[in-house]
């Protein structure tokens, strides 16, 4: 299962974004039921990628985070390349949806 980082401040998670190539942020809070099944069906998922990095931050300890990435609602899916914001999805996750967009993204970012 790929490893987590947990993300307890906007400091955190600005030098996770900025330090990684590939990096891939889970917004979740810890009253939220499908937050708790998406993470490690989430996480299982990203085993198939080894070059994204998987930071977790919890919504109710960093409460900047829904400022900082206009986030309305929770579980959310960001992954950045090289700081950019690449990859968005949010609530019910639709995970051969999900995993067809990070095969296309990753596939396009190994070529260069």
């Amino acid at each position: 299962m790929k490893k987590l980082k947990e993300l307890t401040s906007m400091n955190m998670v600005e030098d996770f974004v900025r330090n990684q190539e590939l990096s891939f942020l889970y917004v979740s809070r810890q009253d939220c039921g499908i937050c708790h099944a998406v993470l490690p069906r989430l996480r299982e998922l990203l085993d198939k990628f080894p070059h994204i990095h998987l930071g977790h931050i919890d919504a109710n300890e960093v409460e900047e985070i829904a400022a900082k990435f206009s986030i309305l609602t929770v579980p959310v899916l960001l992954l950045f390349i090289n700081g950019k914001e690449v990859l968005r999805d949010a609530r019910f996750i639709h995970f051969d949806k999900l995993e067809k967009r990070i095969e296309k993204i990753y596939g396009m970012y190994n070529q260069q």
